[in-house]
């Protein structure tokens, strides 16, 4: 079974490595796409949050973007709602 927690990243990014330390303090799997080393990863986290600038994290059927304070209420409660956290 795939996992069903997705984060778009790119380098040097702050935000991307904060969403990543915390799931991972959280023993969240989840799968990691670098959009710059991608442009299928790019487009596809285009076409699930309408925008271009990572982080994106991806949760089940829902995506989250921005700074990951403004992330992290959405993704402990999309994780909840899947029983993962």
């Amino acid at each position: 079974m795939d996992t069903p927690v997705t984060v778009y990243t790119t380098p040097h990014c702050p935000s991307c490595h904060a969403v990543k330390t915390y799931l991972t303090q959280k023993g969240i799997a989840f799968t990691e796409k670098d959009v710059t080393q991608s442009e299928a990863a790019l487009q596809e986290m285009k076409g699930i949050s309408g925008v271009r600038i990572a982080p994106v994290t991806q949760i089940g059927d829902e995506a989250f973007y921005g700074d990951f304070p403004v992330q992290r209420p959405h993704i402990d409660q999309a994780l909840k709602k899947l029983g993962l956290l």
